[in-house]
C-alpha cells in the first residue's frame, strides 16, 4: 500500500522542521510477493474479520497539532483517515508524536455480512478536552448505542461536535479489550493524555486486532462514557491472510537483519549443528559421565520442562573449550519462527540466534568502567530479534529486540538500514541487541551506575542470503516445517552457575565507597543471573506477544 498524505494548514515540505512532517518509506522497493498456491489473502489489502472487512489506511489529513511537550519535547500531531475507498468508514482518528516521520494507519472498515448490523453510527460524542487556543484541538469520544462499542476518539479543529457518521462503531461481539501502548501526548491542563491502543490479550491464538487509534482522557471524562475496545477477528479461518511457505521465505529475503557485533567481543554465534559437531556435552543429573549430542540434536531428551534433570555444558579439553566459546561467525545461522499476531492481521517472524558463551559483564560508575570477574559468564545464549510484517501489504511495521530478560520495539520508521534491510547490533559479551551503536546503561543512568552495553560496528552477520532457517510456521499446518529436535530440549543450554556476588565486587570495585559497591551487588543481583537459558520454545513470546521492559 503506498503511503502518503495530505497536509490541511501545515507549512510546505520545503520548510517543514518537524520530523512528522515527512513521510516514512521503507529505503528498498516493496517486493511483489509470490502468489499465494492456496489462494490466500497475504498482503491483497483486505481482511475479513469475519463479517467486516477491514483496509489499512496510511494516508492521513492534519487535524490539530502542538509542538509542546510530548516525546523529546516536540508535541504530537492529531489526523483523521483521508481518503479511503468508498463504502468504508473511520473507526477512529490516527496520533502520532512530532519527532518521528509520520509513519502508521489506521483501519477503516465496511459491512461484508449483509445485515448492515455490524456498524453503526454514535448516538452522540462527549467532549473530553479541548486545548483552549487558537487553532484549538477538540477531543470527543463517540456514546455507542447498546450492544455496539467505539473503538476510536474523533478530533476536530472547532467545538462543533463531529457528524454522526465521522466514526463509527462496532458490534460488541466483534470487539476485545484494549489496553494504553505508548504515550502519544500529555498536558498538565486537566490531566489529557493522548495514548495508543493494542489488544490486552496478544499471541498466536489472541483474536484482539491492532486497529491504530488512540484513547484520549482527562479528568473531566464523564464517567459515563464507555471504555474504548478493539477489533476481534471472528473468522474461523482467522490465519488465512498469513503468508505461505514462498511467501515468507520472500518476506525473509525483504526485511532479514544486518547484525553488527561488537569488536572487542570475542565471544561470537555458532550454528546449533557446529556447537553439538565440536563438542557439547548432555549432563544428567546424579550421572558423573556426560554424553556427546548427536549433530542434530536427535539425542537430546524431549519435552519436560526445565526440572534441572539435564543440561548442556562445553568441551572437557580446555583447549577445545576455549574454542568452542568463541563460537563460529561464518556459519552462524538466524532460526526463524513465523506465527500469527494481532488477530492473524500480522506474521512475526521471530530470529532466534545462538552463541556457546555469554561473556563476563562490566559495570559503569561514574566515569569508571569495572570488570566484574566472572558474574555475567555463562554456556549458552540466546536472544533474539522479531520482524512485525504486516499481513494488509506485507510491510514492515517493526522490530523487536530482546536485551535479555526483556526488551523493547523500535518503529520501521526508527531503525538503521543497511541495503534497504534493518540493522541491529549485538552488544559486547552479553549480546543484547539494540537498534543504534553506543552505550546503553541497565541501572541508575541519573547517577551513572549500571551494566554496561556497549554497541559498536565490529564483524556483521548478514542473516540474509540463507544464513536464515525457518524451524516452525505451525499455522501452516503438520509437515510444512519440520521443527529441529534441539528445538524440542526444554532444559539449560548451559549448567547453573554460583557467584560469590560480594567477593567478586569487592576484588573488582576495592576503590569504591561501601555505599556504591553495595547499590552496585542490588542491580548485579536484580539483572545478572549465572545459568544458561532455555531454548527459543521455552521463551514466553513463542506463543505470546513480545515482553515490553
Amino acid at each position: 500500500m503506498q503511503r502518503g498524505r495530505s497536509w490541511f494548514g501545515c507549512v510546505p515540505m520545503s520548510t517543514a522542521a518537524l520530523p512528522v512532517e515527512r513521510d516514512f518509506d521503507l529505503p528498498a522497493v516493496k517486493p511483489s510477493w509470490p502468489s499465494s498456491v492456496s489462494d490466500g489473502g497475504f498482503a491483497k489489502g483486505s481482511i475479513d474479520l469475519g463479517g467486516i472487512e477491514v483496509r489499512q489506511v496510511t494516508t492521513f489529513a492534519k487535524v490539530w497539532s502542538t509542538t509542546q511537550g510530548g516525546q523529546d519535547g516536540l508535541g504530537a500531531t492529531f489526523f483523521k483517515p483521508a481518503p479511503f475507498p468508498a463504502g468504508f468508514h473511520a473507526l477512529g482518528h490516527y496520533a502520532q508524536p512530532n519527532n518521528r516521520p509520520l509513519f502508521g494507519h489506521v483501519l477503516v472498515a465496511r459491512d461484508a455480512s449483509g445485515t448492515g448490523a455490524l456498524l453503526a453510527p454514535p448516538l452522540d460524542y462527549a467532549l473530553v478536552w479541548s486545548s483552549g487556543q487558537d487553532g484549538a484541538g477538540f477531543f470527543w469520544l463517540p456514546t455507542p448505542p447498546n450492544g455496539y462499542k467505539a473503538v476510536g476518539v474523533a478530533v476536530t479543529a472547532t467545538k462543533d461536535k463531529p457528524q454522526p457518521g465521522e466514526v463509527m462503531c462496532v458490534r460488541a461481539d466483534l470487539t476485545d479489550a484494549c489496553e494504553a501502548e505508548e504515550s502519544v501526548w500529555s498536558s498538565d491542563k486537566d490531566g489529557f493524555s493522548a495514548t495508543g491502543l493494542r489488544p490486552a490479550v496478544r499471541g498466536i491464538d489472541a483474536r484482539g486486532v491492532h486497529t491504530g487509534t488512540f484513547l484520549a482522557r482527562s479528568n473531566a471524562t464523564p464517567a459515563s462514557v464507555s471504555a474504548l475496545a478493539c477489533l476481534r477477528n471472528n473468522s474461523a479461518a482467522y490465519t488465512s491472510c498469513m503468508p505461505d511457505l514462498a511467501q515468507v521465505n520472500a518476506v525473509l529475503a525483504a526485511y532479514s537483519p544486518h547484525v553488527y557485533l561488537h569488536p572487542n567481543d570475542p565471544y561470537l554465534p555458532s550454528s546449533v549443528t557446529w556447537f553439538f559437531e565440536n563438542g557439547a556435552l548432555l549432563y544428567q543429573k546424579d550421572n558423573p559421565t556426560p554424553t556427546p549430542v548427536a549433530a542434530d540434536g536427535s539425542s537430546l531428551p524431549q519435552g519436560g520442562g526445565n526440572d534441572d534433570a539435564y543440561w548442556l555444558d562445553l568441551p572437557v579439553d580446555n583447549g577445545q573449550k576455549e574454542r568452542v566459546k568463541k563460537g563460529d561467525l561464518a556459519g552462524a545461522k538466524a532460526y526463524v519462527q513465523a506465527k500469527p499476531m494481532l488477530g492473524g492481521t500480522a506474521t512475526d517472524l521471530a530470529l532466534f540466534f545462538f552463541y556457546p558463551f555469554n561473556g563476563p559483564a562490566r559495570a559503569k560508575v561514574g566515569p569508571l568502567t569495572i570488570p566484574l570477574g566472572m558474574i555475567g559468564e555463562h554456556v549458552g545464549d540466546w536472544e533474539h530479534l522479531t520482524l512485525r510484517v504486516s499481513n494488509f501489504s506485507g510491510e514492515l511495521l517493526r522490530m523487536y529486540f530482546s536485551q535479555h530478560s526483556t526488551g523493547a520495539w523500535a518503529d520501521a520508521s526508527q531503525l538503521e538500514y543497511l541495503d534497504g534491510r534493518p540493522v541491529a547490533y549485538a552488544s559486547r559479551n552479553g549480546h543484547a541487541f539494540y537498534p543504534r551503536e553506543g552505550l546503553v546503561l541497565q541501572g541508575d543512568s541519573k547517577l551513572g551506575v549500571g551494566i554496561r552495553n556497549d554497541c559498536a560496528k565490529g564483524s556483521r552477520m548478514d542473516t540474509g542470503g540463507g544464513r536464515c532457517e525457518l524451524v516452525s510456521a505451525e499455522y501452516l499446518g503438520a509437515g510444512k516445517v519440520a521443527e529441529p529436535a534441539w528445538l524440542g530440549f526444554e532444559r539449560g543450554w548451559g549448567p547453573r552457575e554460583e557467584y560469590d556476588i560480594g567477593r567478586e565486587i569487592n576484588r573488582a570495585a576495592r576503590i569504591l565507597p561501601r555505599a556504591m559497591k553495595e547499590r552496585l551487588a542490588q542491580l548485579v543481583n536484580k539483572l545478572l543471573v549465572g545459568e544458561g537459558p532455555t531454548g527459543p520454545k521455552m521463551k514466553g513470546s513463542w506463543r505470546n506477544d513480545e515482553r515490553d521492559p
